[in-house]
């Protein structure tokens, strides 16, 4: 396998810190919960002795979705009184599953539907959603946030940039169809797993009409600033050039024109086992830090401290990864450690323009 496939090397940091660095994650689905109780009405379950199976695909520790689930889980109860309900979260094998169930089960003081809802049965499976999760026609309601733009394998390396966004032509054609292909595929698995009737929601970071995606809403460009930073070691003799060169995320910001593309392409494999659209949109999820930071007159230093925190949640194994295998864990952690705290005190000393906004195009399907 490849070094940067994303089940060798993926993994949110754990102990619950990416729940509680990642609160723009969370505020998504919050926001988006509407869409997800619109889509159980329409598929409108009826009761009986039959599991309700939903999925929570590319979950992490289960923290962020949690408020998302008590509302649709309690829906899904309000509707069906008796009918068992399973929830099965998804992620990679390095995820720290220990925490989704601490979370789960209410083991860290916050509110949870074990508590509240009667009946559910929360599973893990530690497959990919690039592969197949489920038996075939087993799924009711699958759902997936802030997950789907990370894709099997980076298809090559990037010479002057270190995410998709900031390649050369050449390269970002080359993540594009490497993005293509694998959710065309991902959909083909879905769909494959869905019931007649059954609905996919998915939440997914991309590029708005506009040309917005993640941290490039108009101020200071995040991923540009992972470069330079990443470049700065480079230029200190911190870390090789083959180093920069090898470090790459293993993710494709998609248009909504493409992600819709397999869903009205009828030669698709997804299309043809029955996956339709039936809801799109693009939006912007503001960046709690910022917004607390600059609506409130907080201190820059202080900003910097709760905003560096939810960057590195998810953005630190591609950065480990791009580091060679030669280098001891200790000196990897050293070398880590100096790329946030220049970050932290980039931050720190010229706040204004900073924040990771959140760019999604949402997704609603059903399966005829």
């Amino acid at each position: 396998m490849a070094r940067d496939d994303t089940k060798r090397f993926m993994a949110m940091k754990g102990a619950g810190y990416y729940s509680k660095a990642t609160l723009g994650a969370k505020h998504v689905m919050d926001n988006a919960a509407e869409m997800v109780l619109a889509a159980v009405d329409r598929m409108a379950p009826v009761d009986g002795p039959e599991v309700f199976r939903c999925t929570d695909m590319g979950a992490a520790d289960g923290g962020t979705s949690m408020d998302m689930w008590r509302r649709v889980l309690a829906h899904i109860r309000a509707k069906c009184p008796s009918r068992p309900i399973e929830l099965i979260y998804t992620d990679l094998p390095r995820n720290d599953f220990s925490q989704t169930f601490q979370n789960a089960h209410g083991l860290t003081g916050e509110a949870t539907y074990m508590k509240e809802v009667k009946g559910v049965y929360p599973l893990a499976s530690a497959t990919s959603f690039h592969d197949a999760i489920l038996p075939p026609e087993t799924l009711d309601l699958g759902f997936s946030s802030t997950a789907s733009h990370y894709i099997t394998a980076a298809p090559c390396t990037i010479a002057d940039h270190v995410h998709m966004v900031g390649a050369a032509p050449d390269e970002r054609a080359r993540f594009e169809a490497k993005g293509a292909a694998d959710w065309a595929n991902m959909l083909a698995m879905r769909a494959n797993e869905m019931k007649p009737g059954a609905r996919l929601c998915l939440f997914n970071f991309g590029i708005d009409n506009e040309g917005r995606y993640l941290g490039n809403t108009g101020g200071v460009n995040m991923f540009d600033t992972f470069a330079a930073l990443w470049a700065g070691l480079r230029d200190d003799g911190i870390i090789t050039a083959e180093e920069f060169t090898n470090t790459n995320f293993p993710q494709c910001y998609r248009t909504e024109a493409q992600f819709v593309a397999p869903l009205k392409d009828e030669t698709s494999t997804a299309h043809k086992a029955g996956l339709r659209l039936e809801h799109v949109e693009a939006r912007v999820v503001r960046c709690p830090f910022e917004k607390d930071f600059t609506e409130n007159g907080g201190d820059p230093a202080d900003f910097a401290k709760t905003y560096i925190p939810t960057l590195r949640s998810w953005s630190e194994p591609t950065f480990v990864n791009g580091l060679s295998e030669d280098r001891s864990p200790e000196e990897k952690t050293q070398i880590i450690d100096s790329f946030y705290g220049r970050y932290d005190a980039l931050v720190a000393a010229t706040p204004e323009g900073h924040a990771m906004d959140y760019v999604h195009i949402y997704l609603i399907c059903r399966k005829i």
